[in-house]
């Protein structure tokens, strides 16, 4: 039964792939798939999460590429030249991949559903206190322990539940400052051990956030960085300027308001010094961006600044300038409560990924909210409720409930970040099917 599910789907993405207009990949090549079982992809060298802990992979969680997307590409965690080709797919054809902090594994798998509901790939990303707090605050965090020990912990997560999801994910952490860099280091040592046994990364790329570092200090050091990186396949993001406001610890609400905008010659300094280490690189410049969520009005962006940037780098680089003649892939940092048009617009200008987590923060917990609103006269003692006074209310109070809720708000504002981002309808795999075998209201739960 499972192998004939698996050839229907297969035989519906061949037919996709020969229609005009599909991207990749070619029909011959789909064909492949339609002779590949879940048992054939468990197989291959190293297989997968699911082919090393025998875990069933069926369905989309066996594929080996997309319809719409370069063949190196597949469903789980991407790193190397997968990574490379999807940031650059994203760049050629116009959209950006949201790229969501997450700090437990609830939070993780709302992404990963949303991401699977709009037929997208999606960025996960942990902060070093986000990282700590998936590891446990009861830890001690010396040497930053706690923090890598946690991020490890997500990371395998991610990897376990991203090809059950059939979708493809980067696996990022977000800013590290200088005082942060042991955090990286153990991190990147994770990876090297990793990939000594996988052939890949545990992560798929890292932020080194040296932007209050002078900018010769900052490229030297993510040249390093970017040096020790490339030959495992992790990306380097690094950040080139000041993004305003506090998120995280990291408070630059007080910076000068020049330092908000990077200037072209400094973006194309980086460009100059890591482009002959590697291309997996990409550059959080500063155009006003500003973390946290703010009034209409008080962010001022410049996006066009990111498009000066890419003009001065193209005539720099004559006739080797790409095509497209954007040869930088920028990060937009602070994007929460952008106007749309800022944000497309500065999608047109080469940018490929845009963080969000103060939207899904307050997304996650309004849902929590809105839940204890709704259901209140039953979340207050565990037996009685408007019902009776022997009623129980254990499946009011369950976690999973409350929880869920916040998972569903999540979904729900990520939608809307697709949409502002272009970001869907990517994959080619069609709507979402409706899982089967949930627990439900017959059975404790609540139509949450």
């Amino acid at each position: 039964k499972n192998l004939l599910t698996m050839q229907s789907l297969v035989a519906l993405l061949l037919l996709a792939c020969s229609v005009d207009g599909f991207v990749t990949p070619s029909a011959s090549r789909a064909s492949s798939l339609l002779r590949e079982t879940a048992a054939d992809v468990q197989a291959k060298d190293g297989g997968g999460m699911s082919g090393d802990l025998g875990i069933p992979c069926e369905e989309e969680c066996a594929l080996s590429c997309y319809p719409n997307l370069p063949e190196t590409i597949h469903p789980g965690v991407l790193s190397g030249q997968a990574q490379v080709d999807l940031l650059k797919h994203a760049k050629e054809n116009g959209y950006a991949i949201p790229a969501v902090n997450c700090v437990s594994s609830s939070g993780i798998n709302a992404c990963l559903e949303a991401a699977r509901k709009n037929d997208a790939p999606i960025i996960i990303q942990f902060s070093s206190g986000g990282s700590q707090f998936y590891g446990g605050k009861g830890l001690d965090n010396n040497n930053y322990k706690a923090a890598i020990a946690g991020a490890v912990s997500g990371a395998f997560h991610v990897r376990t539940m991203a090809e059950q999801y059939g979708i493809p994910v980067i696996l990022h952490t977000d800013h590290c400052a200088k005082k942060l860099l042991p955090w990286i280091d153990g991190l990147v040592a994770a990876s090297e051990r990793y990939y000594e046994q996988h052939g890949e990364p545990l992560f798929s790329s890292h932020m080194i956030d040296l932007s209050e570092e002078p900018i010769e200090e900052n490229i030297e050091i993510c040249q390093a960085y970017l040096k020790r990186m490339s030959k495992i396949g992790i990306l380097l993001e690094m950040e080139l300027g000041i993004t305003g406001g506090e998120e995280d610890g990291v408070d630059n609400s007080d910076r000068p308001i020049e330092d908000l905008y990077s200037k072209p010659e400094e973006i194309h300094q980086v460009y100059e010094a890591l482009t002959p280490i590697s291309d997996a690189f990409t550059v959080a410049a500063a155009f006003g961006n500003v973390h946290g969520v703010y009034s209409p009005g008080n962010v001022k962006l410049e996006p066009k600044i990111l498009s000066r940037a890419q003009e001065y780098i193209t005539e720099k680089l004559g006739d080797k300038a790409p095509e497209d003649k954007k040869p930088v892939m920028f990060v937009f940092h602070g994007g929460s409560g952008s106007d749309v048009t800022d944000i497309q617009e500065a999608i047109g200008y080469g940018t490929v990924k845009m963080n969000i987590d103060t939207d899904t923060q307050w997304s996650y917990w309004e849902g929590i909210k809105n839940f204890e609103a709704k259901y209140h006269d039953y979340l207050q003692t565990q037996i009685g409720n408007p019902e009776g006074p022997d009623k129980p209310n254990k499946k009011y109070y369950d976690p999973r409930e409350s929880m869920r809720a916040g998972e569903l708000a999540t979904i729900a504002r990520l939608e809307r970040s697709f949409g502002d981002l272009k970001c869907q309808n990517i994959l080619g795999l069609g709507p979402a099917g409706d899982p089967s075998d949930v627990l439900g209201p017959r059975r404790g739960g609540l139509p949450v």
